[in-house]
């Protein structure tokens, strides 16, 4: 692999990035709607977690594609901008979903296998991975900055809490380093190759390389193909972009939305407003927010809410939060 941008990221191959900058110098007329931003930025790729990165290698439609579907119309026609924004907006506050299904964005993506684990449970999505059954994986491998090494949340089992002092992160670093040296050195045994793809013991077979992989950590990385729908990516966005997942699948989030908000940038603003920024109430809860704001009394059990109910909604609303509690 080579560094592509000068920072120690080690992403392209001289042959990839060659084809790259060969994709990014072509050009090709047509009378489809296409989106200025996004063209500058094609194949180009985002850094994510120092050796992986997201790149948009094709898409379809954007904003005025997604107005033209919901108005069933023949072109742009002469609806101005704000218009068009308001169409959106309305769209997404009611979740009338298929106008954004018919814009379509395939991304090039590389990440660790755990990270992919979690992508993947996304199913909306057409997806090709790396084949590592028909070829030999890169010794790439992510590790946590040590600032990002933490402690096990006492609360949420599926979460992080404080971070470890540096030594102890270091430490961990150090296991993690050490491990993935060892399991891709063993990788290359049982396939009896060294790492430059030559036999190490002509005389010794290689095993499958199917059966050698089982042997490789999940943080090694990976490359696939991912082709999804708008509706689908926002919701994707909306999980995955969120304070409460993950550090690392929350890094490629965070870079799929510089893209979409160039792609399309009036459901980008939607998406914020109503959907990443916004908080779903149930009956209940509205009902009890309604009586927070007013004079009687207030009863969150009594209507039903839980524990937890209650305190998310205290949270959510910190200036009637008295009130909740009794």
């Amino acid at each position: 692999m080579i560094d592509t941008d000068g920072t120690g990221r080690h992403m392209f191959s001289t042959e990839q990035k060659s084809a790259i900058e060969a994709a990014r110098a072509g050009w090709a007329q047509t009378r489809r709607l296409v989106v200025p931003a996004v063209e500058d930025v094609l194949y180009s790729p985002i850094p994510v977690l120092e050796t992986g990165f997201v790149r948009a290698v094709d898409y379809m439609g954007g904003d005025s594609g997604i107005v033209q579907g919901a108005r069933v119309s023949y072109g742009k026609g002469t609806r101005s901008t704000s218009d068009d924004r308001g169409l959106i907006r309305y769209l997404m506050r009611h979740r009338h979903t298929s106008p954004f299904e018919l814009a379509v964005l395939k991304l090039h993506v590389r990440a660790p296998i755990f990270v992919t684990r979690q992508w993947f449970r996304h199913r909306t999505a057409s997806i090709n991975e790396y084949s590592a059954r028909y070829s030999v994986l890169e010794k790439e491998f992510y590790f946590p900055r040590p600032e990002d090494i933490a402690a096990q949340s006492t609360n949420n089992k599926q979460g992080r809490a404080d971070t470890l002092p540096p030594e102890q992160a270091q430490q961990v670093l150090d296991i993690l380093r050490d491990d993935a040296a060892r399991c891709y050195d063993h990788y290359l045994d049982l396939l009896n190759e060294d790492e430059n793809g030559e036999k190490r013991d002509p005389d010794r077979p290689a095993i499958a390389r199917e059966l050698a992989r089982m042997n490789l950590p999940v943080n090694i990385m990976t490359q696939f193909y991912w082709q999804i729908n708008l509706w689908n990516l926002l919701h994707f966005l909306r999980l995955r972009a969120d304070s409460h997942a993950q550090y690392e699948i929350r890094a490629y989030a965070d870079a799929i939305l510089q893209i979409v908000e160039k792609w399309a940038p009036l459901t980008f603003e939607a998406f914020t407003d109503y959907m990443r920024d916004a908080v779903l109430l149930s009956g209940p809860a509205l009902r009890v927010l309604r009586a927070a704001m007013g004079s009687g009394p207030v009863d969150p059990a009594g209507e039903g809410l839980s524990k937890r109910e209650i305190r998310e909604l205290a949270d959510m609303f910190p200036e009637i939060a008295p009130r909740l509690r009794g």
